[in-house]
């Protein structure tokens, strides 16, 4: 796990890169590998790494050269000692035991198609100098980040925009308005679009190719997840032959990330099924090991009984943090200043906390839960939108709509409490229950609640885009012969997977502190495997993850394996206009800061500010108000962090616990 970055002179009377631009690069994504930093620059290209060394501890330095090609990389490769044996067999030397080296000779031997290959988490770039041309590449799912800006005859490429904006002060920074609209609709830009004008993200499973003379890179999507048409049964066996076949897929999953690293391996446990299920099978892995969970004071939150009741039944070296509103409140502006991107909900904050208490203790990598919920039909929104289907077949039936009291049950205030408009409310639109995006529309359609607070200028400069819509026209041409499940499942990866949860809470809060996040629900054979299951044996009637929960019978207690489901969620509101949160939300809400930004309507904001102090303190404010102020707040803050105030960090020289690398690691040709 690392950061990558480089620059590239794509026009004849674009300057070459210097060490120096390379090094503030570096300097900038710092927290992403304190181990070891190095910088190429030969010609027209430079590239640059920082290390949090995690495989061969003391070789794999980067970038890494066999004399021809230059890659910087980071991630893991899970199949590496594989891929290797392949390559050895077929006459290939290697100087070191690092998958870095593994990748690069697999790029010599096979190119692009060794993509297919992998079974990892990573983004790279890689220099050829032979022919002047560089390709970058990004994971099947975009567990790995890396963004892309072209300026002045110059590519410059990163694991986060801050470091791009760091080599070259005179980069325009400025909030993308459709790409903040775009947030306000998902909860997060979908790539290529991010939240900053001019900087793009290479989409997950997509690659690119530079060549010079030309600002217009090649591109072609080298992966897509893809389900079996309605009707066909790819997977024939029962459901407990399903159960078996996820149970290895998953085992094998989890050891390989447990076992494929030369540091000590913990995991999260949040008490609920998917984290669970990954500590007990890595239990097997391993004699005995760490687990960290977050505890939060207000009881609506709070999950540790359930996390304790795991860890004893585990027997895990047990870590837990207690965030209180105010410890949110404090974190918030780092947060926002990781994640690059407006967030709707504060809580990536205590898993930030929670990264730095892993960090604390002595450990660099952490297997979660992530990806459980999107690949095994786990949300809300699945069970939603199979019950407002089945009632589309008869809208009159009284009987049918009875069957949305089973859901948000865990919500202070849930939509079924009113039942007469929560009727009315999911009764929206069932003759469009046959058409892709129908169990999404209505959150999308929800979010232009939010979209009120923008200002005239932003409208203005939004125009006639219409974020659902352009989403919904870039759907693959096979999707409308999917089940309606599966159609379900691709928009919720597609959007909220890598977004939001594998960027926001996921990539960005770890490596704040420098540590690694592997998601064994997201390896390749379970993803595949899952794909193929048929939907009842995912979201049987309305039993989510059913097959997961039969697998994690066999582990934890039931209690926990037949938990009813209870999302991860933190303070909103409470904690922004908390004591510790007020003096800078008051200042990042004046009227004159947010004309100042320009997205929001200034007289909107105080209304909204006004309402959310004042009903504070007196229960539970609607779900609508707390994205509403955490993504006002947390978009004022962006524009200040990057575009009002933005300070180049600078690489530190005389950090003796780093090693400073001003070549190419060089390996025998």
């Amino acid at each position: 796990m690392c950061g990558i970055a480089g620059i590239v002179a794509l026009s004849s009377h674009a300057g070459a890169p210097s060490r120096e631009e390379l090094l503030r690069m570096a300097g900038a994504i710092h927290h992403r590998g304190p181990d070891a930093f190095g910088v190429f620059a030969e010609g027209p290209a430079g590239l640059a790494h920082t290390r949090l060394s995690i495989i061969d501890l003391s070789g794999g330095r980067q970038p890494m050269s066999d004399g021809r090609y230059v890659v910087t990389f980071n991630g893991e490769i899970f199949n590496y000692v594989e891929l290797r044996a392949e390559l050895v067999a077929k006459g290939v030397r290697f100087s070191t035991e690092s998958d870095t080296e593994v990748l690069l000779r697999s790029w010599v031997h096979w190119g692009e198609d060794v993509l297919m290959r992998f079974d990892g988490q990573f983004a790279f770039g890689i220099w050829d100098k032979r022919e002047k041309r560089l390709v970058l590449a990004r994971d099947r799912l975009g567990v790995r980040p890396i963004h892309t800006c072209i300026y002045d005859g110059r590519l410059y490429f990163a694991s986060e925009a801050k470091a791009i904006f760091a080599a070259n002060p005179q980069i325009p920074r400025a909030l993308d308005p459709l790409g903040i609209d775009e947030t306000f609709t998902f909860w997060s830009p979908v790539a290529p679009r991010t939240a900053f004008a001019g900087v793009e993200e290479l989409p997950p499973g997509h690659l690119r190719y530079y060549d010079l003379g030309t600002t217009q890179p090649r591109e072609r999507r080298w992966f897509q997840v893809t389900f079996p048409k309605a009707g066909e049964r790819a997977f024939r066996g029962t459901v407990e032959d399903a159960a078996e076949a996820v149970h290895e897929a998953l085992s094998r999953a989890v050891s390989l990330r447990m076992l494929r690293a030369d540091v000590p391996v913990g995991a999260y446990v949040s008490g609920g099924l998917d984290s669970s299920l990954v500590a007990a099978l890595a239990q097997r892995a391993t004699k005995r090991f760490s687990t960290f969970s977050i505890r939060f004071d207000d009881a609506e939150y709070d999950e540790t009984s359930f996390q304790r009741l795991v860890s004893r039944e585990l027997g895990t070296d047990h870590h837990e943090l207690l965030v209180r509103r105010e410890d949110i409140a404090r974190a918030f502006p780092k947060v926002v200043k990781h994640a690059e991107r407006p967030i709707l909900r504060t809580a990536p904050a205590p898993l930030f906390l929670l990264s730095e208490l892993v960090r604390n203790s002595g450990i660099k990598v952490v297997l979660t839960g992530e990806g459980a919920d999107e690949v095994f039909a786990g949300y809300d929104l699945f069970r939603e939108g199979k019950v407002r289907r089945f009632w589309a077949k008869n809208p009159a039936s009284t009987m049918r709509p009875q069957l949305l009291d089973r859901l948000y049950p865990y919500l202070a205030r849930s939509p079924m409490a009113q039942r007469a408009m929560a009727r009315k409310f999911f009764g929206r639109d069932l003759d469009r229950a046959r058409l892709p995006g129908f169990a999404h529309a209505m959150r999308w359609q929800n979010a232009l609640a939010m979209k009120r607070l923008f200002s005239r200028e932003m409208h203005d400069r939004v125009g006639s885009f219409d974020a659902a819509r352009e989403f919904l026209s870039t759907l693959p041409a096979a999707l409308p012969g999917w089940s309606s499940l599966a159609q379900d499942q691709w928009i919720e990866m597609r959007t909220l997977l890598s977004g939001y949860l594998l960027s926001s809470q996921g990539d960005r809060m770890l490596m704040a502190h420098s540590v690694e996040g592997r998601f064994p629900f997201l390896d390749t054979d379970v993803v595949d495997l899952a794909c193929t299951l048929p939907d009842d044996v995912k979201l049987r009637v309305l039993d989510e993850k059913h097959v997961l929960k039969r697998i994690a019978d066999r582990y934890l207690p039931k209690e926990v394996a037949r938990r009813q489901k209870q999302p991860y969620r933190a303070p909103d509101v409470l904690a922004l206009t908390s004591t510790d949160a007020r003096e800078y939300a008051r200042a990042l809400l004046d009227p004159a800061a947010v004309a100042r930004a320009g997205i929001f309507d200034p007289d909107a904001v105080t209304r909204l500010w006004t309402k959310c102090t004042a009903g504070a303190g007196q229960g539970p404010l609607s779900n609508a108000d707390n994205m509403a102020l955490t993504g006002v707040i947390s978009t004022q803050l962006l524009h200040e962090t990057f575009v009002a105030r933005f300070a180049v960090p600078q690489i530190q020289h005389e950090d003796t616990n780093s090693h400073i690398q001003l070549e190419a690691a060089e390996v025998s040709a």
